[in-house]
C-alpha cells in the first residue's frame, strides 16, 4: 500500500492525455499543445510508468486507449477541472459587474456551460444574464447593444479579427437514402426557422443556380431536423456533428456549403471588465485544449 501511495500523477501529463482523446491522436494533440510528438509520448509513458499499466494501445487498428486509459481519462478530467479551478480561485479578485450574454442552443450543454459555472463560483459579485437564441437573432441583439457578447455560429469567411474562435466544422447537404430527388422539380427543403443562416444561404444559392427549394418542414432544433431527414421528408443542411449513419451526404448534387465556425463575438460597447475576464477564461481554455467541445 505504501508503494501505491507514493505514486504521483503529473498534471501536464494528464492534460496531454485529455488532449489526445479530444483531438484523436498524439500527433494532433502535440500540435495543439505546442509540443513535439516525442514530448507528448514521453508524458504518456511517465503516466504508464507511474501506474504500471498501458494507457495507449500500440496494436494496429485498435482503439487509441486501453481499458485502463479510458478509466484514467475520467479521473483526468475531474483532476484537471479541480486543479484549474483552484488556481483561478486563489487568484480571484473582487470582480463586480453585469454581463448580458447570448448563446445558441447547442452551446448551452458543452464546455462553455462548465466555464460559465466556474466563473459564477469564482466571481459571485458578477451577474450573468444569458439569452439562448439562433445565431442571426443574437447578431441582431449585439448590433442593438442588447448583449455584451454572444457565442454564435457563423460561416468561416465571416469570422472577424476581433472574434475568439472556439471550434470549426463542416456543413453538408444530406437526405435519407430512401428519398429520391425530383428531376427538374422543386427540392423539398427541411429548414430551421426564418433566422437560420443555413436556410438563407441555401435559398439564395438556389435562386442563383436555378434550383427551386420548397420549404416543407421548419423546426428550431437540430433534433427535429435530424428526425425529418431520416424520415425521408426532404434535404437539409446539417453540420458534421449531426450526421448519422442512416443519412446520405449529397454534396455532389449541390454546390459545397461554406465551412462553419463557433466564435465569441463582443458588441461594440464601452469596455466591460467582467466580460473581458470571462472572455480571457474562455480563451485560456481554448489555448489549453486547442478547442472547446460543442454538444451533438
Amino acid at each position: 500500500m505504501a508503494g501505491v501511495m507514493t505514486r504521483r500523477l503529473d498534471v501536464d501529463s494528464l492534460r496531454a492525455l485529455v488532449a489526445i482523446e479530444k483531438h484523436g491522436g498524439v500527433t494532433r494533440a502535440a500540435e495543439v499543445l505546442g509540443l513535439s510528438q516525442s514530448a507528448v509520448s514521453h508524458k504518456i509513458r511517465r503516466l504508464e510508468t507511474s501506474l504500471d499499466c498501458e494507457i495507449l494501445s500500440r496494436k494496429p487498428n485498435a482503439p487509441i486507449f486501453t481499458t485502463a486509459g479510458q478509466d484514467l481519462l475520467v479521473y483526468a478530467r475531474r483532476i484537471l477541472g479541480i486543479h484549474d479551478e483552484a488556481i483561478l480561485s486563489l487568484s480571484k479578485s473582487t470582480l463586480q459587474g453585469k454581463i448580458a450574454l447570448g448563446m445558441t442552443e447547442d452551446t448551452t450543454c458543452t464546455d462553455l456551460s462548465r466555464i460559465l459555472g466556474r466563473f459564477r463560483r469564482l466571481h459571485p459579485e458578477v451577474t450573468v444574464r444569458t439569452q439562448v437564441r439562433m445565431s442571426l437573432t443574437l447578431q441582431a441583439l449585439l448590433a442593438e447593444g442588447a448583449l455584451d457578447a454572444a457565442i454564435i455560429q457563423v460561416f468561416q469567411h465571416e469570422v472577424r479579427p476581433t472574434d475568439l474562435l472556439l471550434f470549426r466544422e463542416t456543413l453538408h447537404w444530406v437526405k435519407s437514402p430512401e428519398l429520391t430527388l425530383p428531376k427538374g422539380g422543386a427540392i423539398p427543403f427541411l429548414s430551421f426557422d426564418d433566422n437560420c443562416f443555413y436556410r438563407r444561404w441555401g435559398i439564395d444559392l438556389g435562386q442563383d443556380e436555378g434550383t427551386v427549394f420548397e420549404t416543407v418542414f421548419e423546426c428550431s432544433s437540430a433534433a427535429g431536423i435530424t428526425a425529418a431527414v431520416t424520415s425521408g421528408l426532404g434535404v437539409a443542411l446539417l453540420s458534421q456533428r449531426h450526421l448519422r449513419a442512416d443519412m446520405e451526404i449529397i454534396d455532389k448534387d449541390f454546390p459545397k456549403p461554406p465551412d462553419l465556425a463557433y466564435v465569441v463575438r463582443r458588441a461594440r460597447k464601452p469596455r466591460n471588465t467582467a466580460l473581458e475576464t470571462l472572455v480571457r477564461e474562455i480563451e485560456a481554455e481554448v489555448s489549453r485544449y486547442g478547442r472547446l467541445q460543442i454538444a451533438v
